[in-house]
């Protein structure tokens, strides 16, 4: 447990709190979690489920008619027929974090990482004795592992590969080309791909093409918390490679037993038609806000490098304003109110230089948080501009 940290966004939340329960106002943009309500035909579909009685256990890999769901939304979405009998349902894409690592490492495994990345990924693989070796990754290929750079911090001990597309905290793809490339590099060494695609419905501009659509030996994850915007649900899933099914099936049952019956039989609801067009009208908020903060944010002295494709978040250096993005956030909320999240969080590479800004909430709020920030900002400087008083 010595290797396993606390998230610093969280200490940073819960003094968010404490203000909040003093009377201040506080602009949250620290956590990566949709402000938006979970789509009314979802809700439905629980009550219903309650009221029917259908609250007993399912079966560890998860109700057969949403594993069907799942491969249909593949099919639909995608183009790309998986089976159903490879979708294992998830307490959440954590836990299918967590059930990959467990599949796949023995004690002292390594797993390549981009650093910058979520920051439970390398926890996951200390939990499971592996070893997570970040490789830093800087805003000139997008914040993403590379198969070059794979390729170049390979060693005898390397067991997998883990990326995201769109990822957490940099809202950045793999573009097809570079995933492919990726696949053939780390399948072509005989070791495991884990792919999060946790993101991936939330992509500005582009149609993302999904890793298993390249290739049907790699593991890839996804969930109904983000695009669905159920993250209190806690139910993810992940597509496993065939030869993996019976081992998965008894890990599942040993760590989790079984996900929520009553968030499986609502999450069905979360393909239909009425769904699916509430989630694109809120992926479409999601970019103009995104828009909107790039620029407001550049305005006031950050630098974005890479516009994000995806996700809902921009990975904005401030190396202009601070030298310790913790320093700085924790100063940002005392003084003018609004939350964001370090860079250390994430990794170790350029951490100090960096803060995270989720566009989590609603554009009124983000134009109060620019301006605070703002305020902030030319405070700091008049303050740094002063002279100094001599008392003789």
């Amino acid at each position: 447990m010595s290797g396993i940290a606390t998230f610093q966004v969280l200490k940073l939340l819960a003094r968010a709190k404490e203000l909040e329960r003093e009377g201040r106002s506080i602009v949250h943009m620290e956590i990566g979690e949709p402000d938006f309500p979970t789509p009314s035909p979802v809700t439905a579909a629980a009550i219903a489920a309650t009221r029917d009685g259908d609250v007993h256990y399912l079966p560890a890999l998860g109700l057969p008619a949403l594993r069907e769901a799942i491969a249909g939304y593949y099919r639909e979405r995608h183009g790309v027929e998986v089976s159903p009998e490879r979708v294992i349902v998830t307490p959440g894409s954590s836990g299918a974090l967590l059930l990959a690592m467990g599949l796949l490492l023995n004690p002292g495994d390594e797993v390549l990482l981009a650093d910058p990345s979520y920051p439970a990924n390398r926890h996951f693989v200390r939990f499971c004795e592996g070893v997570p070796v970040g490789i830093p990754c800087g805003f000139e290929s997008g914040y993403q592992l590379t198969a070059r750079t794979i390729a170049q911090h390979w060693s005898p001990r390397t067991r997998a590969v883990m990326v995201a597309t769109p990822a957490n905290p940099t809202g950045t793809t793999i573009p097809e080309p570079e995933l492919r490339r990726i696949i053939d590099e780390v399948l072509g060494r005989r070791a495991a791909l884990v792919v999060d695609e946790i993101y991936h419905g939330l992509v500005y501009g582009q149609r993302l093409t999904s890793a298993l659509a390249l290739t049907d030996r790699a593991f890839v994850i996804n969930g109904f918390s983000k695009y669905f915007t159920m993250t209190g649900w806690r139910l993810g899933w992940i597509v496993v490679p065939e030869a993996y099914l019976d081992p998965a099936e008894r890990l599942a049952q040993n760590l989790f037993l079984a996900c929520s019956t009553v968030a499986q039989h609502a999450a069905l609801a979360a393909f239909t038609a009425e769904s699916l067009a509430i989630c694109e009208r809120q992926r479409a908020e999601f970019c103009e806000r995104r828009d909107y903060l790039a620029h407001a944010l550049t305005e006031i002295g950050f630098v974005i490098p890479v516009l994000p494709e995806g996700a809902f978040y921009l990975y904005a250096d401030c190396s202009r304003l601070t030298d310790n993005s913790f320093d700085f956030a924790q100063r940002l909320l005392e003084t003018a109110g609004v939350a964001i999240t370090p860079g250390a969080d994430f990794g170790t590479f350029r951490a100090n230089e960096h803060v995270r800004f989720a566009y989590t909430t609603s554009m009124p709020a983000l134009r109060e948080g620019v301006a605070r920030i703002a305020a902030h900002l030319r405070g700091t400087m008049n303050r740094a501009r002063a002279p100094a008083i001599v008392r003789v």
